[in-house]
């Protein structure tokens, strides 16, 4: 199958209110992209360094699914530590309810200590967390009752009601080893951020390849596992939003070379391909149009 291509929408990359994030949702729809994502975060910087906040990630989504029709839409991804499991359950099949079945649930342990203490959440033990949180959303939204007295995280008989018309998909956001033995039994995806395999073809198979090997290791075939690479793409570089480096070079030029670029990366094994895109506003969406028009008409 064709790779599929979403695209991220703005974070911190300047401010942005809801009516722009709505008129760029609704331009990817139009261009042909297939799925829309936005970060989930609540404050970057610091320290001496300038403060940055996106607006909060589940609400955000809510409307989108509102305002678009055909478009997937999810978290890339949503932090397990800033919210108790059976409310992130919750907000998912909400989500997924307004969506029409349109919603991907996007799970990580978060990185940022910042915005860990700034808004009160802990710190510490974050894979321990989010193992019970995990366990507990999964089995929620799989339509189970749930009991765990965890360490961390509890629940008592908890169950979704309204019951969810379906279990959205799960992608996990994590090349790490204890990270992937926790999820690879039961996601359905697995997404890699652009630095992580230096933007490049043959890093994300060499990456994919170790997560098809930590898939074996849990009992599970590599290929019910799908894969998603971040992509970073800049249409104009005098923007400097997104800043590639040397380790990973952002791909760009004409909608020729970029289209070439995202085939290489689906003869690596990618399913799925996220454009991290500098600049990002609702004209640099619309130019991507021809980009997609290219890479499906295998010019």
């Amino acid at each position: 199958m064709p790779l599929r291509i979403g695209i991220q929408l703005p974070e911190v990359e300047r401010e942005v209110r809801f009516a722009e994030y709505a008129s760029m949702a609704r331009a990817a729809e139009e261009a042909g992209f297939e799925s829309i994502w936005v970060g989930d975060h609540l404050l970057y910087g610091g320290d001496g360094r300038p403060e940055r906040g996106p607006w909060e990630a589940w609400t955000l989504l809510a409307a989108l699914a509102a305002v678009t029709e055909r478009v997937e839409l999810g978290p890339l991804v949503a932090c397990a530590g800033f919210h108790p499991p059976g409310l992130i359950a919750k907000m998912a099949a909400t989500v997924d309810e307004v969506s029409g079945g349109r919603f991907v649930l996007g799970l990580g342990a978060g990185w940022n200590e910042r915005e860990y203490r700034a808004f009160g959440i802990p710190f510490d033990h974050r894979v321990s967390r989010f193992e019970e949180s995990f366990n507990i959303v999964r089995g929620l939204l799989a339509g189970e009752r749930v009991t765990l007295a965890g360490r961390y995280w509890q629940a008592d008989d908890a169950v979704l009601l309204p019951r969810p018309a379906r279990r959205p998909r799960l992608m996990v956001g994590s090349n790490g080893p204890r990270m992937l033995s926790i999820t690879l039994p039961y996601v359905d995806a697995w997404n890699v951020w652009y630095e992580d395999y230096g933007n490049r073809a043959e890093g994300f198979a060499a990456l994919s390849e170790q997560v098809s090997a930590a898939a074996r290791e849990v009992g599970r075939d590599p290929a019910e596992i799908e894969r998603s690479a971040c992509v970073l793409v800049v249409v104009d570089d005098s923007a400097g939003e997104r800043g590639a480096t040397p380790e990973a070079p952002a791909l760009e030029g004409g909608p020729d070379r970029i289209a070439a670029g995202l085939r290489e990366l689906d003869e690596a094994g990618a399913d799925e391909a996220i454009l991290v895109v500098s600049p990002i506003t609702e004209r640099s969406i619309r130019e991507l149009a021809e980009t997609l028009a290219a890479y499906r008409s295998g010019r």
